[in-house]
């Protein structure tokens, strides 16, 4: 796996899990879904490119 991507990857999840503590934190449930968004969206693209290791060996 690109480890540029990873990280790109993680820091979506990090960045949707921000998002989600702070939105409930203020009570901002519009904000509190954008980042469960982000959080499953980095999550996704992390198993693509681990599928995309896994196919290339």
């Amino acid at each position: 796996m690109d480890i540029g991507k990873k990280t790109r990857n993680v820091g979506k999840i990090i960045e949707g899990k921000t998002k989600e503590v702070a939105g409930k934190v203020v009570g901002n449930k519009s904000m509190e879904k954008k980042g469960k968004a982000e959080i499953v969206k980095g999550k996704m693209r992390h198993a693509v490119e681990k599928g995309k290791g896994t196919f290339r060996h």
